[in-house]
């Protein structure tokens, strides 16, 4: 029997409603499988635990997350409450930076039964992986001078290690898909960061012959995303461009309640981490609308991260079979609510042919 150990931080707003949820559809799956489990850990992390205690977690907060197999995250953040910079480096982006969590990967795909905005969407199925270290977010920069003579300087920060990492990662994903690589660039108007990106981009792509590239300006790319997104596999991106990218990816899909996302440590040192797209969504809070669906294709992500693929796949064909009857919360349309949904789910797992 393999056992995971997760741990679990529910965060803020309806990451408290929809964690419990994906981690009955964990157990489920489990039970169908029979020969696994999940241990998961909770801890209450968050905006009211900053309000109550003065951080977002405790001084020895990494310290206690380090040993688990991953880590499963809802939403972070209540600016009624904290200040978003102030959650977020409290406690997300300070797991990713010290975990070394230097791979960001968001898949979009169209599942059966949700409309697309897109008209004619066709069957697309992409996933962005995302430079997470680096790049535009660094903290390299600051503000000198004030009122009229004030400057800030932000400055993005490319290294060829980090570069080359998100592009072997990129291309390793390929490999398992369409065999097909775009890297999203901006070289016609960014004068050093983007050319040094196209340059490694260039290199690493001579190393998988096998694989089909190109390079798409970010500005054209988005626009691409909306007109032909089935035209895509895998695309490579900086940690700006993906972010941009990655939204527009879950809105085309019908919304971002059903998008997922990994935070992914490479070396093995530290736990990856898994949360869907979605932020906290404090003005639906406790009325039953949150949708499950990212927090559940997110425990998908982890299910392939712990080598468990197949159950992977079989966990989304069964949130499909949801779809596709018309089990959706109110912001896909339905009328269905966030517990409605998730038993759906459970119902679908049980019921189908064993993985």
């Amino acid at each position: 029997m393999k056992q995971f150990e997760v741990a679990s931080i529910p965060g803020d707003g309806i990451g408290i409603e929809v964690v419990p949820q994906a981690q009955r559809v964990l157990k489920a799956v489990a039970d169908v499988h029979g020969g696994l489990a999940f241990q998961f850990h909770s801890f209450p992390w968050s905006c009211q635990y900053y309000i109550e205690h003065g951080v977002m977690m405790p001084e020895n907060g990494l310290e206690q997350l380090k040993s688990f197999d991953a880590i499963f995250l809802g939403a972070v953040g209540d600016p009624n409450l904290v200040p978003d910079h102030i959650s977020l480096w409290g406690l997300l982006i300070q797991i990713r930076r010290e975990f070394e969590q230097v791979i960001n990967m968001r898949p979009a795909k169209r599942l059966d039964g949700i409309q697309s905005p897109l008209q004619n969407p066709k069957d697309f199925d992409l996933v962005v992986i995302r430079e997470n270290s680096e790049g535009e977010y660094s903290t390299v920069g600051g503000r000198i001078h004030s009122k009229e003579d004030e400057v800030a300087i932000q400055n993005a920060v490319f290294t060829r290690r980090g570069t080359e990492r998100v592009m072997r990662y990129a291309f390793e994903v390929a490999a398992k898909r369409k065999c097909f690589v775009t890297s999203a660039t901006k070289s016609n108007g960014i004068v050093h960061s983007m050319p040094f990106w196209d340059q490694v981009f260039k290199e690493v792509s001579e190393g998988y012959p096998a694989i089909k590239t190109e390079s798409q300006h970010i500005d054209a790319l988005a626009a691409f995303f909306v007109t032909k997104p089935a035209s895509f596999d895998v695309i490579v991106a900086s940690n700006l461009f993906g972010d941009i990218l990655t939204d527009i990816g879950a809105a085309i899909m019908g919304s971002i309640g059903i998008a997922p996302a990994a935070n992914i440590n490479v070396n093995g040192k530290y736990p990856s981490m898994f949360e869907p797209v979605h932020g906290s969504a404090p003005d639906i809070v406790g009325k039953g609308l949150a949708n499950p669906i990212g927090q559940i294709w997110t425990a998908k992500m982890m299910l392939d991260h712990f080598g468990e693929e197949e159950l992977g796949s079989f966990l989304l064909d069964a949130i499909e079979r949801v779809t596709r009857k018309g089990i959706v919360t109110a912001d896909l349309g339905g009328a269905h609510s966030t517990d409605e949904v998730t038993t759906a789910i459970i119902d679908e797992l049980y019921n189908a042919p064993s993985v």
